[in-house]
């Protein structure tokens, strides 16, 4: 019965490869374009160098306070027992888990969310990039460039919202994925 209340194993929504893709690949396109409209080779330098700055501080930052906190992942009971029945030690009372190391292992790795924060620090980085580029502060009242100067930051909240929805993480883990990113 208790196996029936517990958070489904779903399969990771957004894998782990396609993180660099929409958050530093895309903004990296992005960056060529306003080069090749503008010329202006030291702010393609400066975006680029910029980008991956905040892309490489974020990912250490990240994995080392994964590894240093070590949380449970929201489905992490399924992990520990795939046949859905949980093991405990006569004596001790403690858990004994029957899954695979590695899966088990990969499930304590929950705070923060490392999709959240890549994509937070990648697009993060992209919408102060276009903020200045359409010059949405200019005090004229375009609502269409704050749009698109904010919509990296929706794509992104998306992503931390996927794994939510995906059992992968708990609000706060996308929370503070968001914040460091």
């Amino acid at each position: 019965m208790m196996a029936d209340l517990m958070f489904p194993f779903k399969e990771d929504t957004i894998p782990m490869w396609a993180v660099p893709i929409y958050s530093i690949v895309i903004p990296i396109f992005i960056f060529v374009a306003f080069y090749l409209v503008r010329k202006d080779i030291y702010d393609l330098h400066h975006a680029i160098l910029g980008l991956m700055f905040a892309s490489l501080i974020t990912g250490v930052i990240t994995d080392s306070i994964k590894d240093a906190v070590g949380r449970p992942r929201p489905n992490f009971f399924l992990r520990c027992f795939p046949d859905k029945i949980p093991v405990f030690d006569v004596d001790t009372g403690d858990v004994l888990c029957s899954g695979d190391a590695k899966v088990i292992k990969e499930g304590y790795k929950s705070f923060p969310s490392g999709h959240t924060s890549w994509s937070f620090a990648g697009l993060g980085f992209l919408t102060w990039y276009l903020s200045g580029k359409v010059r949405v502060f200019d005090r004229r009242g375009h609502i269409a460039k704050l749009c698109i100067s904010l919509f990296p930051l929706l794509i992104a909240s998306l992503v931390g919202v996927s794994r939510v929805d995906d059992y992968w993480h708990h609000w706060t883990d996308v929370f503070a994925g968001g914040l460091i990113g």
